[in-house]
């Protein structure tokens, strides 16, 4: 079995490369594939994971495989704390909001410094590309320190929610911390991808002048889909310029 469902992967490859199966396509069902190898579905199951593992093909539930297109890059600004929708795509991302009000624990009751139990406004956003998921971020304002609007999505907020910005007032510091790691069974399963593919994880606290926590922000970015570009300004001396 081993060697024949490389070569049924090597089949559908090339079909997928020569372009003879376009990107988007659906893929005949496992059981048609199956039929036509003249292989089980076990084995035929076993080619379909050797391609969903090499990005080329996934596995929509319920619908079927298909033929994934050629991934498009998104544009996360470091230091504004945004996707940047003008280099994301030709196709306009779009993005799912959820708001709710959570009670702060463990982490979240730490990175926001508020006590266990604390009402925090939560938002989950997933921007998608069609069928494809390009990004996740859980967003989480203390309750008190939410806009007026925010929470009944107001157009004005939705459209700094959809580019995963900051949401709470004008902060005077965001700390963005960044990491590469492989995805947590959930975060795989909503932006379907593999478990073993790398995602830019970006931890980002936003603080007022008190040095008081206004938002913190959980982004999670499939690595083959994103750039992250952080831009550094330089301190001027005043000593030099006063000199």
């Amino acid at each position: 079995m081993s060697s024949r469902h490389h070569d049924i992967a090597d089949d559908i490859r090339h079909q997928i490369t020569t372009g003879r199966i376009k990107p988007g396509e659906r893929l005949p069902s496992e059981a048609g594939l199956a039929d036509r190898y003249k292989v089980s579905t076990v084995t035929l199951r076993s080619a379909l994971a050797v391609l969903q593992g090499e990005g080329l093909v996934e596995k929509i539930h319920g619908k079927g495989n298909f033929v994934r297109r050629p991934p498009r890059k998104i544009v996360y600004v470091g230091g504004w704390g945004t996707l940047d929708p003008w280099t994301a795509a030709e196709a306009a991302l779009h993005v799912t909001v959820r708001s709710t009000t959570v009670q702060a624990q463990g982490h979240l009751a730490t990175l926001l410094k508020v006590p266990t139990g604390s009402p925090l406004a939560e938002f989950v956003c997933i921007s998608h590309e069609g069928e494809s998921p390009h990004g996740l971020a859980r967003i989480y304002i203390p309750r008190d320190l939410a806009p007026a609007g925010v929470l009944d999505d107001e157009a004005s907020c939705r459209e700094a929610v959809a580019r995963f910005a900051v949401l709470s007032v004008p902060p005077a510091a965001v700390q963005e911390t960044v990491c590469a790691r492989p995805p947590t069974p959930d975060e795989a399963s909503t932006l379907r991808t593999n478990s073993t593919a790398p995602i830019l994880a970006i931890t980002r606290v936003a603080t007022d002048a008190t040095g008081r926590v206004v938002e913190a922000a959980l982004l999670v970015l499939p690595g083959d889909r994103v750039d992250a570009v952080f831009t550094t300004h330089h301190m001027t001396d005043e000593r030099q310029t006063q000199a």
